[in-house]
């Protein structure tokens, strides 16, 4: 009887102890599956401050955190020195996904990704073909398009001007899309353009929208060149002339002068593909995610300093309607 109480207990103590052990190891999966995804993100060449691109994607992430549960690092190139070392850093600290903010990153985004084909990438403004890297672009040309038809209701001397931070075709679209709109609404004005070929020097802004000024007559410029173009809105105001801004609402940054904003709501399509990202388990179900008008991924910001008829305000939002449905396109030049 000895023997066999002792078998029968060595069974249940056999028994408590996998049972213990399948409860360990179910709490560890658990807790690995309720571990929140890690998001990094390599900001653009200026960097958090920016008062537009870079400010504009952290809000996105930001968002993400509060509603999706999380968890994001960022790098700027201030501190990395370069893109390459800025991307190796995320990918080592364990991000899930590594977005990458514009176009000039491409190619260490890329090198990135080959050496962690583990990891998950997005590209924001530009595309890529690599199996781990999905994109993020816009249709800049129809917010641009907006935004000349507001610049072709202001001007009076019927010049106006355009702001490139780099003579790239993605800036390209901005400036063929803001052509366009300004011809729209009225024929007679000319437009002017500068390309700066930095997206960081606000004097040099202020340098460029002066001679703009004073040469060429122009009397409402609309910059697409992050804190350059702050520069040139900040010198339209001193001088007493208009100005539309880009990216984020910038009338703050000199509101005797800003009409309206481009807006290129950076924060919304991020919040969205990390939504996407998170929801499918860590991969994306669209490799190439675009948004225009209609995806809300550009507009226009509230029409301030100006008042607009309300004939010219219903000839604004005829055009809203057409670039949404489609009866207005604007080919890529």
């Amino acid at each position: 009887m000895k023997r066999k109480g002792r078998q029968a207990m060595m069974r249940w103590i056999s028994l408590l102890v996998s049972l213990w052990l399948l409860a360990g190891c179910a709490q560890q999966a658990e807790k690995t599956a309720q571990r929140p995804m890690k998001i990094g993100i390599m900001l653009s060449e200026v960097g958090l401050g920016d008062q537009s691109f870079s400010d504009a994607a952290f809000q996105g992430l930001i968002k993400a955190r509060d509603e999706q549960g999380i968890v994001f690092d960022y790098r700027e190139i201030a501190k990395t020195k370069t893109y390459d070392a800025g991307f190796e850093q995320l990918a080592q600290d364990g991000c899930d996904l590594v977005i990458g903010l514009g176009f000039m990153i491409k190619e260490s985004l890329e090198k990135a990704a080959k050496q962690h084909p583990d990891r998950q990438f997005i590209i924001v403004d530009e595309t890529s073909d690599l199996p781990n890297v999905a994109s993020i672009t816009f249709k800049e040309e129809e917010g641009s398009f907006l935004a000349g038809a507001i610049a072709g209701l202001t001007t009076r001397s019927n010049v106006v001007g355009f702001v490139g931070g780099a003579d790239v075709p993605l800036i390209h679209k901005f400036q063929n899309g803001f052509e366009q709109g300004v011809k729209a609404v009225n024929p007679k004005a000319e437009v002017t353009a500068a390309y700066a070929g930095d997206f960081g020097n606000a004097a040099l802004g202020v340098q460029i929208a002066g001679g703009m000024i004073d040469k060429q007559k122009v009397d409402v410029l609309y910059s697409a060149a992050g804190f350059t173009g702050v520069g040139a809105l900040q010198e339209a105001a001193k001088r007493g002339k208009y100005g539309i801004g880009v990216d984020t609402d910038q009338f703050f940054v000199a509101e005797k002068a800003v009409v309206t904003s481009m807006l290129k709501n950076i924060d919304v399509a991020i919040d969205l593909a990390v939504k996407s990202f998170v929801q499918n388990s860590g991969r994306f179900p669209q490799k190439h995610m675009v948004f225009g008008l209609k995806e809300n991924g550009v507009g226009l910001a509230p029409i301030r300093v100006i008042s607009l008829q309300p004939e010219q305000q219903q000839k604004v939002d005829d055009l809203i309607q057409k670039l949404v449905s489609g009866s207005i396109t604007i080919p890529t030049p």
